[in-house]
């Protein structure tokens, strides 16, 4: 059997040979690994063949010995840091789905505008058409909302032409003015650390696979979203409609992946 202390000053490649020697000394097969690490066998025969070329990006890579490490008892950070993880990492992909937030302040205010515009199209005709019944008489008019209710201990005539003639010296306009409402994201991922993160449309469309660096959110609206899959479930943080998702079922080592359904229920990927 290789001397492990002897394969930590050899090539960092050198790193599949130690988790094999210490994986046939604890007496386990590529089979028990496989299980108790949920990971599949040909991921750790590459592990072993120091093939990582072959496992996707360097943050996948570095969660896979390291749980691999920690399972059959060695130390594999002086491996990692000598090499960097750097062969592996795959070309840089840039997200082209992101909009400055500039775009959608203006779309925000386009949206409101064309609202505000329809509404003084469709109301003004109605209004004047009901200005002569209301009276001229009286230059003072009040604007005031449609649910204004009388205040307490004011009296209400009971008489109907008192009523009209109420009415008439102080006419009420409605307000027009649109009432803002707050957009809430239908699903969205705050990063606690740095994390790869592979987002597709439900037609299988890339929507965004980069790094995302700690501190930064996602967000995403509903239907745009149709699978997902976190390089370090444990750094990011998924809230769905305003609550937290629990990603427990969709991990495996420190990988989670799961589906979203066009209703909003999400659902574990395998391998």
């Amino acid at each position: 059997m290789t001397d492990l202390n002897t394969m930590q000053s050899q090539d960092p490649q050198g790193c599949g040979d130690l988790l094999r020697a210490a994986r046939e000394r604890g007496g386990m097969s590529l089979q028990d690994v496989s299980q108790r690490l949920k990971m599949p066998t040909r991921v750790l025969q590459a592990l072993e063949a120091g093939q990582w070329e072959q496992l996707g990006g360097a943050v996948f890579v570095r969660g896979q010995l390291r749980s691999y490490a920690r399972l059959v008892g060695i130390d594999v950070e002086p491996f990692l840091q000598q090499a960097q993880v750097g062969s592996v990492r795959p070309a840089e992909l840039v997200s082209r789905s992101y909009t400055p937030r500039f775009q959608h302040v203006f779309e925000s205010f386009k949206r409101r505008a064309v609202y505000v515009v329809l509404t003084v199209v469709i109301v003004t005709p109605v209004w004047m058409g009901l200005r002569p019944q209301l009276g001229t008489g009286s230059s003072d008019s009040t604007t005031a909302s449609l649910d204004v209710v009388p205040e307490a201990g004011e009296s209400v005539p009971a008489d109907p032409a008192a009523m009209t003639a109420r009415a008439q010296a102080t006419p009420y306009v409605a307000s027009m003015t649109p009432i803002p409402r707050a957009a809430t994201p239908w699903l969205s991922m705050r990063f606690k650390g740095d994390s790869w993160v592979e987002v597709n449309a439900p037609d299988g469309r890339k929507v965004e696979h980069a790094l995302i660096k700690s501190g930064e959110e996602r967000r995403y609206a509903q239907g745009e979203v149709g699978r997902v899959k976190l390089g370090d479930a444990t750094a990011v943080e998924v809230q769905q409609a305003g609550s937290t998702v629990d990603l427990a079922p969709y991990q495996r080592a420190n990988v989670a992946r799961f589906t979203v359904s066009s209703e909003g229920s999400l659902a574990p990927v395998g391998d």
